[in-house]
């Protein structure tokens, strides 16, 4: 595997946290990356946050441009979570996930007709006719072939009374079929088998097609396996969640398809189980839990039978977690990733995100 740093978009003065993007290429030849921008002194997953974004020209990356804010008159706290999709009428989707004072949240989806100078009126494409709150990963949305839009979501109940949510996560799945402009939820919320041995359920779920169109389903759990869940039927019914091939603490999983060597790429942080996790456990930080390094990238022909693993980075003082993929050529990829480093002074391991350029064997 070759490997090339580009750039790290560090914590600073006044932005104790950049991470959870996804990247798009213009028609310009550009690249942007959206990601989460915190501003303040908080970097708490509900402190203050906008959407900003870098722009890629092949050899540097701009200054970052605020996209989104929170607007403190609709009740909203905080925006993160960021998927960027070329529509089907040439427009850039970009979608992102709200908070609000209330301790509901919403995925709200915008469009730009001038390659991200502006976006237009947002429309909620998770929480509106099923209030709740709600989790979607960064570089979620899938489209699939038949045209249709795909968000996966965690539902986690929530506590009207004191205002906290659960930690169990429900996978629950909503789709467009008319290029972003309505959205409906495909199937009822659907928890782990047995959950009450899980403390997390099933969380920040993502979902890929299958070379005969079935969905692939996966999970991040608490257990030591993401789990996963297979539907036949376009998202309507799935089967019962079960565990994985990949093994892994609570931290993300994602798989995204290659159009240009039709191929499957998985990137996720492989332990407990995993020949790669490190037995010097007691010389890594807390904020680190021992299982967020090594980082490690696979592929597959069919999305489900993924090959050996090669490491993009596993120094035992560092995160790494919550990637992003943009492909640009057969075995070849942009990959962001948070990568919070002890070594260099972060107080965590989402408050970094690194940009590199891979080109796998």
């Amino acid at each position: 595997m070759e490997y090339t740093h580009l750039t790290d978009l560090g914590p600073g003065p006044g932005n104790p946290r950049n991470s959870e993007g996804a990247f798009i290429a213009l028609k310009d030849g550009r690249v942007a990356f959206a990601y989460s921008r915190f501003a303040g002194e908080s970097r708490h997953d509900g402190a203050y946050a906008e959407i900003a974004a870098v722009f890629w020209d092949g050899e540097r990356f701009s200054e970052p441009r605020i996209l989104f804010r929170p607007d403190p008159a609709a009740d909203e706290t905080n925006t993160m979570s960021v998927s960027v999709l070329r529509m089907a009428n040439g427009d850039v989707g970009l979608f992102r996930l709200v908070k609000y004072q209330s301790g509901f949240s919403e995925y709200l989806f915008a469009r730009s007709a001038d390659e991200m100078e502006t976006f237009g009126a947002p429309v909620c494409a998770v929480g509106e006719q099923f209030p709740g709150y709600y989790v979607v990963n960064n570089d979620r949305v899938v489209a699939l072939r038949d045209g249709r839009l795909v968000v996966p979501a965690a539902l986690h109940a929530m506590d009207v009374r004191t205002g906290r949510m659960s930690s169990r996560g429900e996978a629950v799945f909503f789709a467009s079929s008319d290029d972003g402009r309505t959205w409906s939820r495909l199937c009822e919320p659907f928890a782990m088998p047995g959950g009450a041995h899980s403390a997390s359920g099933l969380q920040e779920p993502g979902v890929a097609e299958l070379p005969g169109g079935t969905l692939y389903g996966y999970f991040r759990t608490d257990l030591g396996r993401h789990y996963e869940s297979f539907s036949p039927d376009g998202g309507r019914t799935w089967s019962p969640a079960q565990p994985s091939a990949f093994t892994g603490p609570c931290s993300p999983l994602l798989i995204k398809y290659n159009e240009y060597d039709g191929k499957y790429y998985a990137v996720w942080n492989p332990t407990p189980s995993s020949p790669f996790r490190y037995r010097w456990m007691s010389e890594v930080p807390k904020y680190v839990d021992g299982d967020r390094s090594p980082l490690v990238i696979a592929s597959s022909e069919n999305g489900v039978d993924f090959g050996a693993p090669q490491i993009v980075e596993d120094d035992p003082l560092a995160g790494y977690c919550y990637p992003a993929i943009h492909f640009t050529g057969p075995g070849e990829m942009l990959l962001a990733y948070c990568a919070g480093n002890e070594r260099l002074g972060d107080k965590g391991c989402l408050v970094r995100t690194r940009i590199a350029r891979l080109r796998l064997d």
